[in-house]
Protein backbone atom coordinates (compact mmCIF):
# COMPACT_ATOMS: atom_id res chain seq x y z
CA UNK A 1 0.00 0.00 0.00
CA UNK A 2 2.50 2.20 0.74
CA UNK A 3 4.74 1.86 -2.71
CA UNK A 4 1.07 2.70 -4.25
CA UNK A 5 0.43 6.14 -2.27
CA UNK A 6 3.97 7.02 -3.05
CA UNK A 7 3.77 6.51 -6.86
CA UNK A 8 0.37 8.31 -6.58
CA UNK A 9 2.01 11.21 -4.69
CA UNK A 10 5.13 11.27 -7.41
CA UNK A 11 2.95 11.89 -10.77
CA UNK A 12 0.66 14.15 -8.19
CA UNK A 13 3.59 16.08 -8.11
CA UNK A 14 5.03 16.03 -11.30
CA UNK A 15 1.48 16.81 -12.65
CA UNK A 16 1.61 19.89 -9.88
CA UNK A 17 5.05 20.87 -11.47
CA UNK A 18 3.05 20.85 -15.20
CA UNK A 19 0.81 23.98 -14.63
CA UNK A 20 2.31 26.53 -17.22
CA UNK A 21 1.18 28.92 -15.21
CA UNK A 22 2.76 31.67 -17.63
CA UNK A 23 1.41 29.84 -20.52
CA UNK A 24 -2.24 29.69 -19.42
CA UNK A 25 -2.46 32.86 -17.98
CA UNK A 26 -0.74 34.00 -21.75
CA UNK A 27 -3.32 32.45 -23.66
CA UNK A 28 -6.04 33.27 -21.87
CA UNK A 29 -5.89 36.63 -20.88
CA UNK A 30 -3.64 37.91 -24.02
CA UNK A 31 -3.90 35.07 -26.53
CA UNK A 32 -0.38 35.04 -26.80
CA UNK A 33 1.87 32.28 -26.07
CA UNK A 34 5.05 33.39 -24.19
CA UNK A 35 7.15 30.65 -25.68
CA UNK A 36 6.95 32.33 -28.77
CA UNK A 37 7.83 35.86 -27.49
CA UNK A 38 11.13 37.37 -25.86
CA UNK A 39 13.33 34.97 -24.53
CA UNK A 40 10.75 31.83 -25.78
CA UNK A 41 10.64 30.95 -21.94
CA UNK A 42 7.68 30.08 -20.00
CA UNK A 43 9.02 30.62 -16.76
CA UNK A 44 8.24 33.95 -15.13
CA UNK A 45 11.33 36.22 -16.10
CA UNK A 46 9.59 35.92 -19.43
CA UNK A 47 6.10 36.63 -18.48
CA UNK A 48 7.07 39.92 -16.41
CA UNK A 49 9.04 40.72 -19.97
CA UNK A 50 6.40 39.48 -22.71
CA UNK A 51 2.76 40.09 -20.28
CA UNK A 52 4.43 42.68 -18.37
CA UNK A 53 4.73 43.04 -13.98
CA UNK A 54 1.54 42.19 -12.75
CA UNK A 55 0.75 38.29 -14.37
CA UNK A 56 4.14 37.84 -14.26
CA UNK A 57 4.47 37.92 -10.30
CA UNK A 58 1.53 36.20 -10.44
CA UNK A 59 3.30 33.44 -12.33
CA UNK A 60 6.41 33.98 -10.23
CA UNK A 61 4.18 33.06 -6.96
CA UNK A 62 2.53 30.66 -8.53
CA UNK A 63 5.39 28.86 -9.24
CA UNK A 64 6.70 29.22 -6.29
CA UNK A 65 3.97 27.50 -4.75
CA UNK A 66 4.26 24.26 -7.01
CA UNK A 67 7.58 23.73 -5.39
CA UNK A 68 6.46 24.00 -1.90
CA UNK A 69 3.01 22.38 -2.39
CA UNK A 70 4.27 19.39 -4.51
CA UNK A 71 6.88 18.67 -1.28
CA UNK A 72 4.14 19.07 1.38
CA UNK A 73 1.98 16.18 -0.37
CA UNK A 74 4.10 13.84 1.98
CA UNK A 75 1.71 15.20 4.95
CA UNK A 76 -1.13 13.21 2.87
CA UNK A 77 0.94 10.20 3.90
CA UNK A 78 1.35 8.48 7.41
CA UNK A 79 4.30 6.28 7.38
CA UNK A 80 7.46 8.87 7.14
CA UNK A 81 8.35 10.49 10.58
CA UNK A 82 9.24 14.07 9.88
CA UNK A 83 12.90 14.77 9.63
CA UNK A 84 14.18 10.89 9.30
CA UNK A 85 15.99 9.93 6.00
CA UNK A 86 13.49 8.35 4.76
CA UNK A 87 11.01 11.37 5.25
CA UNK A 88 13.96 14.00 3.71
CA UNK A 89 14.49 11.36 0.96
CA UNK A 90 10.82 11.41 0.09
CA UNK A 91 10.55 15.40 -0.13
CA UNK A 92 13.27 15.57 -2.81
CA UNK A 93 11.58 12.97 -4.92
CA UNK A 94 8.65 15.36 -4.76
CA UNK A 95 10.13 17.95 -5.53
CA UNK A 96 12.64 16.73 -8.69
CA UNK A 97 8.74 15.23 -9.75
CA UNK A 98 7.62 18.95 -9.72
CA UNK A 99 10.79 20.43 -11.66
CA UNK A 100 10.45 17.74 -14.30
CA UNK A 101 6.98 18.66 -14.08
CA UNK A 102 8.00 22.30 -14.61
CA UNK A 103 10.78 21.74 -17.00
CA UNK A 104 8.72 19.55 -19.36
CA UNK A 105 4.90 20.20 -18.65
CA UNK A 106 2.76 17.31 -20.16
CA UNK A 107 -0.37 19.72 -20.57
CA UNK A 108 1.64 21.78 -22.85
CA UNK A 109 3.59 19.62 -25.34
CA UNK A 110 6.43 19.49 -22.75
CA UNK A 111 8.22 22.66 -23.50
CA UNK A 112 8.22 24.60 -20.37
CA UNK A 113 10.39 26.84 -18.13
CA UNK A 114 13.88 26.12 -16.68
CA UNK A 115 12.36 25.48 -12.85
CA UNK A 116 14.00 28.05 -10.59
CA UNK A 117 10.91 29.64 -9.53
CA UNK A 118 9.81 25.98 -8.71
CA UNK A 119 12.82 25.08 -7.16
CA UNK A 120 12.59 28.18 -4.50
CA UNK A 121 9.63 26.73 -3.74
CA UNK A 122 10.70 23.09 -2.92
CA UNK A 123 13.90 24.09 -1.34
CA UNK A 124 11.81 26.76 0.78
CA UNK A 125 9.92 23.83 2.22
CA UNK A 126 12.39 21.53 2.48
CA UNK A 127 15.11 23.92 4.11
CA UNK A 128 13.77 27.52 4.84
CA UNK A 129 17.26 28.62 6.01
CA UNK A 130 19.46 27.42 2.87
CA UNK A 131 16.55 29.48 0.98
CA UNK A 132 17.32 32.76 2.48
CA UNK A 133 20.81 32.17 1.80
CA UNK A 134 20.31 31.34 -1.60
CA UNK A 135 18.14 34.66 -2.33
CA UNK A 136 20.50 36.87 -0.73
CA UNK A 137 23.23 35.52 -3.36
CA UNK A 138 20.46 36.08 -5.83
CA UNK A 139 19.37 39.83 -4.91
CA UNK A 140 23.49 40.72 -4.48
CA UNK A 141 24.34 39.02 -8.00
CA UNK A 142 21.49 40.42 -9.80
CA UNK A 143 22.03 44.13 -8.02
CA UNK A 144 25.58 43.92 -9.39
CA UNK A 145 24.97 42.22 -12.69
CA UNK A 146 21.37 43.23 -13.68
CA UNK A 147 21.33 39.84 -15.25
CA UNK A 148 18.20 37.24 -13.67
CA UNK A 149 19.61 34.56 -15.18
CA UNK A 150 22.81 35.04 -14.29
CA UNK A 151 21.63 35.09 -10.50
CA UNK A 152 19.84 32.45 -10.84
CA UNK A 153 22.76 29.87 -11.89
CA UNK A 154 25.14 31.87 -9.50
CA UNK A 155 22.07 31.14 -6.61
CA UNK A 156 22.14 27.28 -7.89
CA UNK A 157 25.44 26.57 -8.19
CA UNK A 158 26.47 27.89 -4.39
CA UNK A 159 23.14 26.02 -3.42
CA UNK A 160 25.39 22.80 -2.49
CA UNK A 161 28.32 24.48 -1.08
CA UNK A 162 26.07 26.55 1.46
CA UNK A 163 24.38 22.71 2.26
CA UNK A 164 27.79 21.31 2.72
CA UNK A 165 29.74 24.03 4.13
CA UNK A 166 28.02 26.43 5.70
CA UNK A 167 25.05 24.22 7.09
CA UNK A 168 27.21 21.08 7.19
CA UNK A 169 24.01 18.65 6.39
CA UNK A 170 24.78 15.34 7.07
CA UNK A 171 21.71 13.81 4.96
CA UNK A 172 23.91 12.21 1.71
CA UNK A 173 20.29 12.33 -0.28
CA UNK A 174 19.84 16.40 -0.06
CA UNK A 175 23.82 16.94 -0.92
CA UNK A 176 23.04 14.20 -3.93
CA UNK A 177 20.01 16.74 -4.84
CA UNK A 178 22.01 20.11 -4.42
CA UNK A 179 24.57 18.54 -6.92
CA UNK A 180 22.04 17.48 -9.28
CA UNK A 181 20.20 20.67 -9.26
CA UNK A 182 23.38 22.84 -10.29
CA UNK A 183 23.85 20.37 -13.20
CA UNK A 184 20.22 20.90 -14.15
CA UNK A 185 20.26 24.70 -14.39
CA UNK A 186 23.16 24.20 -16.40
CA UNK A 187 21.51 22.47 -18.93
CA UNK A 188 18.36 24.32 -19.04
CA UNK A 189 20.09 27.76 -19.18
CA UNK A 190 22.61 27.00 -22.01
CA UNK A 191 20.80 29.57 -24.52
CA UNK A 192 21.47 32.29 -21.67
CA UNK A 193 24.66 31.13 -21.20
CA UNK A 194 25.23 31.65 -25.31
CA UNK A 195 23.60 35.09 -25.25
CA UNK A 196 25.67 35.79 -22.04
CA UNK A 197 29.25 34.90 -23.54
CA UNK A 198 27.88 36.96 -26.66
CA UNK A 199 26.56 39.99 -24.81
CA UNK A 200 23.21 39.70 -25.51
CA UNK A 201 21.27 38.57 -23.32
CA UNK A 202 18.76 41.21 -21.61
CA UNK A 203 19.60 43.02 -18.77
CA UNK A 204 16.97 43.58 -15.57
CA UNK A 205 15.62 47.17 -16.69
CA UNK A 206 13.48 47.75 -13.94
CA UNK A 207 17.11 47.80 -12.06
CA UNK A 208 18.44 50.51 -14.82
CA UNK A 209 18.32 54.11 -15.12
CA UNK A 210 16.28 55.78 -17.79
CA UNK A 211 19.88 56.41 -19.89
CA UNK A 212 21.01 52.66 -19.23
CA UNK A 213 17.69 51.53 -20.58
CA UNK A 214 17.94 53.15 -23.65
CA UNK A 215 21.87 52.33 -23.74
CA UNK A 216 20.93 49.08 -23.81
CA UNK A 217 18.28 48.62 -26.12
CA UNK A 218 20.71 50.65 -28.54
CA UNK A 219 23.29 47.62 -28.02
CA UNK A 220 21.05 45.06 -28.70
CA UNK A 221 19.89 46.36 -31.58
CA UNK A 222 23.13 46.55 -32.85
CA UNK A 223 24.35 43.04 -31.98
CA UNK A 224 20.97 42.05 -33.32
Amino acid sequence: MPLFFNIMALIMAYLLGSVPTSVWIGKTFFNIDVREHGSKNAGSTNAIRVLGWKPGVLVLIFDIFKGWMAVNLIYFTDYYIPQTGDYINFQLLLGIAAILGHVFPIYVGFRGGKGVATLLGIILAIDPHTTLVCLGVFVITLVATKYVSLSSMVAGFSFPFIVIFIFKTTTPSLVIFSLIISVLLLFTHQKNIERLLKKEENKAKFLMSKKKREREAERLRQSA
